[in-house]
């Protein structure tokens, strides 16, 4: 199995941490964010990773020319950002054939069963989203769900959110969310994707450690609160 792994952002969020790193380099107690990745993913039996890159691309190139431990990494870099979406859309063909691939957010911290995610996923979805409690939802892609655990809303950073329960920027997609990536300059996964296959996503609670480390407070956070692998930690920390 296949996983993008999303690490293209200027990390502005992140500055002044950013400024000379790129985020996806950042350590979390000496063990920087995609070696954290590339470990869960051989962990989950994921075969090859694409990893799209912008800011401080050198830099990631130079990380995966020396990575040796059983995951096959491409970089790709991103002259010019094409959104979330966007880059699922540019590699579309890297997943040709494929009927399920890993879509992963770098600037999030976990240590979640993804072979548990991937048990529960169900191959007629659209895609399969982990999903998360929150205690500041305004601030996080919000989802709604049925009694069966079916994505009935996506509303990103609600005014008046409806639930709790947020995108943990963990998800398995297919042919059917490539194609309904909007052919737009900019495409975001969040914004104009997951709003259209409302109906035909399911969510995965995840019940491990989830934290989005993109603000300084919450990256900061992380060098306290990290469980680290293997799973052996449950606790959940709100969106920046």
């Amino acid at each position: 199995m296949k996983a993008f792994l999303l690490a293209a952002g200027h990390g502005t969020r992140l500055r002044p941490f950013t400024a000379s790193v790129p985020k996806c380099l950042l350590p979390v107690r000496g063990m920087p964010i995609l070696e954290i990745w590339l470990a869960l993913c051989r962990q989950c039996g994921v075969s090859e990773v694409l990893v799209n890159t912008h800011a401080h691309a050198p830099a990631v190139v130079e990380f995966v020319r020396n990575w040796k431990d059983g995951v096959r990494v491409s970089v790709v870099e991103e002259r010019e950002l094409f959104g979330s979406a966007g880059t699922l859309r540019a590699n579309r063909s890297w997943v040709a054939g494929e009927e399920s691939f890993w879509i992963f957010y770098a600037d999030v911290l976990t240590n979640a069963r993804l072979a548990s995610m991937l048990e529960f996923h169900r191959p007629q979805t659209a895609a399969t989203l982990g999903i998360y409690t929150v205690p500041d939802p305004e601030r996080c892609g919000i989802v709604s769900l049925d009694d069966a655990d079916t994505v009935v809303e996506f509303v990103e950073k609600p005014a008046s959110p409806k639930s709790n329960l947020a995108f943990a920027g963990i998800m398995i997609g297919t042919p059917q969310l490539l194609d309904a990536v909007p052919d737009q300059p900019g495409a975001d996964i969040a914004a104009h994707v997951l709003p259209r296959l409302t109906g035909r996503m399911q969510a995965y609670r995840i019940p491990e450690f989830v934290l989005d480390i993109g603000t300084p407070e919450n990256y900061q956070l992380a060098q306290k609160t990290w469980p680290g692998l293997p799973h052996s930690n449950r606790r959940h920390a709100p969106c920046p």
